[in-house]
């Protein structure tokens, strides 16, 4: 092996963990929600930042306890879409905080940057229209009368804040050297995928104003979606993303559909790399924890029915007693008063 091809293959080596641990910043959703991230010399002590992220927290102080809680709203979001599935988004308390999984091009580690991302644009934008930041506020480009005849007003989410934030924050590491590899570039895609999913969801809320709470004069303004909006459009995403690979046109490295007869994938789309594993078993070495021990419905034939989730183990019945409040009455007034019943109901996991 020549010594040319052989820095030339370190290189590579080099570049594709440098871009597959671009997740490690999520280790902040593991602070303590009662200490603020309020020093620069904290920003030194924060684990998973980059050096490029490190400055950028310290010349951003006030906005890293909104990442933080960007972060904390990714991984309950993650959790919650994947619930019923082999993979549950189980986090650790150590780097990266999803396991492996998220180190391989796969579709979950799709999910994981596009809904990282969402959550960090959408923790700073609430962040600014609540007044929490002097760097930001509403968006005051959303002014005066509208085509459909109401009136600009109140306070706009300002979302280009929280998506130019994000970007800057999250798609750093991938904007280095790193940048032109295939996960760097599957990375890029997936993190503005997130952001777009907020973009292209934003609505219009109002207020009337009038005589007896008419309609007769109406003021609006601009609003994020809620961010299970955003969780129930990056999934459905998930179910569609587009296996890729590396293509040139021209001097510029892009990904296109692995197989040509499928229609080119938009910028909203998820795309991936890897095939997943089935998540059955447990494998520390590629951070699979199984599914040994999950809760699974018996009489259902999707993937969260005993079936599927247990891989065809079979799974352990038990029978627990569980109190529920039943035969609620209204006592005038002003309370409610209920007996308290219990059932006792089938519960399965798999072996």
């Amino acid at each position: 092996m020549s010594p040319e091809y052989f820095l030339r293959s370190l290189l590579l080596i080099i570049l594709a963990t440098f871009s597959a641990n671009a997740s490690n910043w999520l280790y902040l959703a593991k602070l303590s929600s009662v200490g603020s991230i309020s020093e620069e010399e904290t920003c030194e002590k924060l684990k998973g930042l980059i050096q490029r992220q490190v400055q950028m927290c310290k010349r951003n102080l006030e906005v890293m306890d909104s990442v933080r809680r960007g972060a904390q709203l990714a991984i309950e979001e993650c959790q919650y879409q994947f619930r019923n599935r082999r993979w549950n988004c189980s986090t650790l308390d150590t780097l990266p905080v999803f396991g492996k999984v998220v180190t391989q091009g796969t579709r979950e580690a799709a999910f994981v940057y596009a809904i990282s991302s969402a959550g960090v644009a959408f923790a700073v934008t609430r962040a600014c229209s609540s007044g929490e930041l002097d760097k930001c506020g509403c968006d005051r480009t959303v002014q005066g009368g509208s085509p459909q005849g109401f009136q600009w007003s109140g306070c706009s989410d300002n979302i280009a804040y929280g998506v130019a934030f994000s970007q800057s924050f999250v798609d750093v590491r991938e904007r280095s050297k790193g940048a032109s590899s295939n996960r760097a570039l599957m990375n890029l895609h997936n993190n503005e995928a997130g952001r777009k999913a907020i973009l292209n969801n934003m609505r219009v809320e109002c207020k009337c104003h009038g005589v007896s709470g008419s309609c007769e004069f109406k003021t609006c303004w601009k609003a994020m979606p809620p961010f299970r909006k955003v969780g129930n459009v990056l999934k459905e995403k998930f179910d569609g993303a587009t296996e890729v690979e590396q293509s040139e046109i021209g001097s510029t490295k892009v990904l296109v559909p692995k197989n040509s007869q499928f229609k080119p994938h938009t910028d909203e789309d998820l795309v991936y790399l890897d095939s997943s594993p089935d998540f059955c078993d447990h494998d520390l070495k590629n951070g699979v924890l199984g599914t040994s021990g999950r809760q699974c419905n018996k009489t259902s034939k999707a993937i969260d029915g005993c079936e599927l989730m247990c891989c065809g183990r079979g799974f352990h019945t038990d029978e627990v007693e569980v109190v529920e409040r039943c035969s609620c009455k209204f006592h005038w007034c002003c309370s409610v008063k209920c007996k308290p019943c219990h059932r006792v109901m089938e519960i399965h996991t798999c072996r």
